[in-house]
């Protein structure tokens, strides 16, 4: 099980062995919010539907869940919300909360994925995905299975 904590920016997952690991965070700079186009982190129950990247180095940049380059600050943007490292996909559990129609968080595109902008963890800054440090995405993504639980909470 996965709990996001807008309110901690932290990530608190516990294991198969029943240990807890937290992880500090980043998420929206709006605060939290369901709605598509609100730039905010959704609230509620979810599931990871996806993981992508597996294998790939540490610092790959991705457009549209596909691998561009490995990200170099010299060169690319640093303005652009850049998603690195790993993918890990949200789904809503909730319908008319966080699922289907104006509200569905897997059409939203709502990511837990590395940043470029690491020293931004830890204070609320995305654009309503969950931000994280590149070597804390490569070990929650290690260690966390798709279908497995997902609570944000504010």
């Amino acid at each position: 099980m996965i709990i996001v904590s807008i309110s901690d920016q932290a990530l608190y997952h516990r294991r198969k062995s029943g240990v807890w690991y937290a992880y500090p965070i980043s998420t929206a700079a709006l605060g939290a919010g369901n709605r598509r186009g609100s730039f905010k982190t959704p609230l509620g129950k979810h599931r990871i539907a996806d993981k992508i990247g597996a294998g790939m180095p540490l610092m790959t940049a991705y457009c549209a869940r596909q691998p561009l380059h490995i990200y170099d600050p010299a060169t690319d943007d640093p303005k652009r919300d850049w998603i690195l490292t790993r993918i890990i996909r949200l789904a809503g559990c909730e319908t008319g909360k966080n699922r289907r129609g104006p509200v569905d968080t897997y059409a939203r595109y709502i990511y837990i994925h590395g940043t470029h902008a690491e020293q931004q963890v830890g204070i609320p800054a995305s654009h309503g995905c969950i931000r994280m440090k590149n070597a804390d995405i490569l070990e929650l993504f290690a260690h966390s299975r798709i279908g497995e639980s997902v609570l944000m909470r504010a």
